[in-house]
């Protein structure tokens, strides 16, 4: 199924067929190739380049810190999360006290969001990862906040996307 273009439900569309993609070396791949910033971390340009396919129009967040404050100078910045919205990270205890991660956000549960992430691992580093994948991220921990991309109105169905359980914590209760 293909979205309207400029939807926040096209951008998942997007987001969702990148899940799996490996950078090439270390920092190199299309995204960072469409920013001009390849070699870098990528988080931030695997979003714009999302938004972009998506015919969405959005400041560079290459710098995730500095797409973040121009988020909120333009006031689409929110402490609530909406679908599509780009989720602003700060991983506590990681040595670097400032928002340093983005992802796309595809579902929410309360406090509990589940997003799209360049630049991530499953339980390596979460903000230079080298992979595509979906996460579950906390509200208040790591989140942030949100950047609200102009999207097109859309009232439809939207991409199911969901975080796949770890197979770790499935054979800890086995084994209880």
């Amino acid at each position: 199924m293909t979205y309207p273009t400029g939807t926040a439900a096209l951008a998942l569309e997007i987001a969702q067929a990148e899940i799996g993609t490996v950078e090439e070396g270390d920092n190199l791949t299309k995204y960072g190739k469409f920013t001009k910033a390849d070699g870098l971390p990528w988080c931030g340009s695997f979003c714009n380049w999302v938004l972009a396919q998506a015919g969405v129009k959005v400041h560079s967040i290459v710098s995730t810190a500095v797409g973040a404050h121009k988020f909120k100078e333009t006031s689409r910045w929110s402490e609530t999360p909406a679908i599509g919205d780009l989720a602003f990270m700060d991983f506590p205890h990681d040595g670097v006290d400032r928002i340093s991660h983005v992802g796309i956000v595809a579902a929410i549960d309360g406090k509990t969001i589940v997003t799209i992430e360049g630049n991530t691992s499953g339980s390596g580093d979460q903000r230079n990862g080298g992979m595509v994948m979906v996460k579950s991220r906390t509200i208040g921990k790591e989140v942030v906040g949100f950047g609200r991309p102009k999207y097109v109105p859309y009232k439809g169905d939207y991409p199911i996307i969901e975080v796949e359980a770890p197979k770790k914590s499935i054979l800890k209760k086995e084994k209880k």
